[in-house]
């Protein structure tokens, strides 16, 4: 059916000043799902497990939930795999069936093209009353709906790498945010929801310009200042590609070059791929945006650097000579400092799971700011592929460690661990398809 969203949007509690001052309490923490038999140091850092965030948000909904993701996939069965570790998955998938059963309104963009297509998740739904739109991306921009967020009750957030999939509750490691009781926050990320939304039907073209009703004035120049934990806190969120950033919406990269330039000790980046090229758009082409900005901050500003990647049984070994030309900045006696790692996660007896065991992480933090997104870093994710991108800055106070601290805890005890192999050692590694 064609409802278009905006009806039901209540009026915003944001106070048009020259500052974005938003009275909301929220409160929030970093969520990650750590694959079985992937265990870290006793008494390292942790942050909350995954599948529990996401059955508190499921418990919490008492009226409406907006997904925006790439595909779904919560049971064993989609992939023709009988093993315990999908229940998470399956468990998820029954939550949302209840809510349903409830009277609980659940709307979902997801992505054409997509993965999966044999799952039926969105069939079974969809018989209950949830209402799914599919919105053409491959026509659209070229690309996919590669964002991975919801929103309950226009208030509370889920945002990250976790897909829809068991698998992210199981076998791949995740990583992402969970906010509560931040309505502020919420209606700003349902604006680009709608961005989807709104082009879910067959003849659909990209506005140019947007709708005043899509533009946004929390960005990069106007963060929102808002209250997590009781700490003040400046947040936005950007968007990619371009074409999907209405008026005043700060586009994804710009975001993370404008974060990179401006640290000034150290950027700390824990992405699944990196690449200064295009990887589907044909012929490839030489991208080096981020790569620049990198390099940059370690030789000009003297930054630290330290990018971890993920290598697994699918990765393409093309990664590894870009990795090794950023490195090969790295120089102590100037004191240029850039180190690349890559993680790997053991397969173990998990051999008869297909896409799993991988480090699906997409954040940076340095000693300013944390980055928690939904792209890779190459090319297409930011030229043809919806995905969002939520920066918070927090200030240090002596109730709780600002935010860029937990994360850069959470990736210090990645970085530092036996599963975090240096670029010289990574050929041989069993798990990582680089011979």
């Amino acid at each position: 059916e064609e409802e278009v969203l905006y009806e039901d949007l209540p009026a915003t509690t944001i106070i048009e000043t020259d500052s974005n001052r938003c009275n909301d309490s929220c409160s929030f923490e970093l969520v990650e799902n750590v694959p079985y038999d992937l265990p870290f140091e006793i008494n390292s850092t942790a942050a909350k497990p995954l599948y529990q965030a996401w059955m508190r948000l499921l418990d919490i909904a008492q009226e409406k939930i907006h997904v925006a993701s790439y595909y779904w996939s919560l049971t064993g069965k989609d992939v023709h795999v009988n093993d315990s570790s999908s229940k998470q998955g399956e468990d998820i998938l029954k939550r949302f069936e209840k809510l349903l059963a409830e009277n609980i309104s659940l709307y979902v963009a997801v992505s054409v093209p997509t993965l999966a297509t044999n799952s039926t998740d969105l069939e079974l739904l969809e018989e209950q009353g949830a209402h799914v739109k599919k919105i053409n991306f491959g026509r659209l921009a070229g690309g996919v709906l590669h964002s991975k967020f919801w929103i309950v009750d226009m208030k509370h957030i889920y945002i990250g790498s976790a897909n829809m999939d068991w698998r992210s509750l199981s076998q791949v490691k995740e990583f992402g945010t969970v906010i509560y009781n931040c309505s502020c926050l919420a209606k700003d990320l349902w604006k680009t929801f709608s961005t989807y939304w709104d082009l879910g039907h067959a003849n659909a073209t990209i506005p140019f310009p947007w709708p005043l009703n899509y533009s946004t004035h929390i960005n990069k120049q106007q963060p929102l200042e808002v209250e997590f934990n009781g700490i003040l806190t400046k947040a936005y969120f950007s968007a990619s590609p371009p074409a999907f950033c209405p008026k005043g919406r700060t586009y994804d990269l710009s975001s993370i070059t404008s974060i990179i330039s401006e640290a000034q000790k150290f950027v700390y980046v824990s992405v699944m791929e990196y690449f200064p090229t295009s990887r589907f758009i044909h012929p490839e082409r030489y991208w080096p945006a981020i790569d620049n900005a990198l390099r940059c901050a370690a030789f000009n500003n003297r930054v630290q650097i330290h990018l971890l990647v993920s290598c697994w049984t699918h990765s393409d070994p093309a990664m590894l000579y870009y990795l090794r030309s950023l490195r090969a900045l790295n120089n102590p006696h100037a004191h240029i400092s850039v180190d690349v790692k890559v993680f790997i996660v053991p397969v173990l007896n998990h051999t008869n799971i297909p896409h799993g065991r991988v480090n699906h992480n997409k954040y940076m933090v340095t000693d300013k700011v944390a980055y928690i997104g939904t792209s890779n870093w190459s090319e297409d994710y930011f030229v043809t592929t919806a995905g969002v991108g939520l920066i918070i800055k927090q200030n240090s106070t002596n109730l709780q460690r600002p935010i860029q601290e937990q994360l850069k805890n959470l990736f210090e005890r990645d970085w530092n661990s036996k599963y975090a192999v240096n670029l010289e050692d990574v050929q041989g590694q069993k798990d990582c398809n680089w011979k």
